[in-house]
């Protein structure tokens, strides 16, 4: 009873902290932040200070100026995430928490079921965002061909560079005019147009955006019809999306199934394990060895009929 006690008063604190970061945080921070960020600015503004929490500031500073708290920030961004490193720590100490928690309370009390729900819940905030940047990169390079067509008619009405990013950033659907809306503001504030579009790169690690961006510094340099370039290219990418969306439909079966059957032995033996773990236990009455080699056994060929499967669907376009 009394661990039960610890571990909710634990939880509430965790919850308050939560709360009292996400409420004190504004879109306008955000958006302060992250160009400081790609802007490789160390200063931060005043009102952005003030808002940060205790937990986060001392979190931050101490984090989001390494290449591992750099890679975080990185990832958020790509996911369009709106939280902080700090933020993003709590958020994965509390899933912690909680999956532990939760899997005690339903595996009998059992100190592997509290061990199985602390590892899922240090995993799962990774997963939904590589979740959501795969789903954000994938939505953007579909808009791709809409935004060289309105970037190429606009050039050819007489707009210039910027004036063509500016319009797609006001007439297209996020997330394209999110990010090219960030490119424009960053050009305001006296950022060059090469190092915003390699910014804008940075956070969108497509290849049909490489092949734009590399077409409009070329263009800069050497000189040339930038909308008859852009036109070329919109054909070519159209061509690539329209190809890709054909594979991405016949090799679907491939990956579903190579999903579907690799994680069917996991969610089995989470399934005996929270119903009848005694039976499950069974297996180690061979001994250590032997479990251990029956256990790398079974990973690796689940591993490598995996890993196969994805081959197979994997057609380069």
């Amino acid at each position: 009873m009394n661990l039960i006690i610890i571990f909710g008063g634990i939880l509430l604190i965790v919850l308050l902290i939560v709360g009292v970061i996400v409420s004190s945080n504004s879109e306008r921070s955000i958006v302060e932040e992250r160009l400081s960020q790609y802007l490789d600015d160390d200063k931060q503004s005043v009102d952005s200070a003030a808002q940060r929490s205790v937990v986060t500031d001392w979190v931050s500073r101490r984090v989001e100026k390494t290449s591992f708290g750099d890679r975080i920030a990185r990832n958020l961004a790509r996911a369009d995430i709106k939280f902080k490193v700090g933020e993003y720590f709590v958020l994965i100490l509390v899933s912690i928490l909680l999956g532990g928690l939760i899997t005690w309370f339903i595996g009998n009390r059992h100190i592997v079921s509290a061990l199985i729900g602390l590892v899922g819940g240090a995993f799962a905030p990774s997963m939904y965002v590589r979740r959501q940047q795969k789903k954000r990169l994938q939505k953007f390079n579909d808009q791709l061909s809409d935004m060289l067509n309105l970037m190429v008619n606009g050039l050819r009405a007489g707009y210039s560079t910027m004036q063509a990013m500016e319009s797609i950033s006001k007439e297209l659907p996020s997330p394209i005019s999110d990010e090219f809306r960030r490119v424009v503001q960053e050009m305001q504030i006296g950022i060059s147009m090469e190092t915003a579009l390699e910014n804008l790169l940075r956070r969108i690690p497509s290849e049909d955006l490489d092949f734009v961006v590399t077409a409009i510094n070329v263009q800069r340099e050497v000189g040339g019809n930038l909308s008859e370039i852009l036109d070329n290219i919109s054909f070519t990418i159209r061509e690539r999306v329209r190809i890709k969306g054909e594979v991405r439909v016949l090799t679907s079966q491939v990956r579903t199934s190579g999903s579907v059957l690799s994680l069917i032995p996991f969610f089995l033996t989470l399934v005996l394990w929270f119903l009848n773990p005694e039976y499950l236990m069974s297996v180690t009455q061979g001994g250590p060895i032997i479990t251990t080699c029956i256990i790398c056994a079974v990973l690796g060929l689940i591993g490598s009929s995996y890993f196969i499967m994805m081959k197979i669907a994997d057609i380069e376009v």
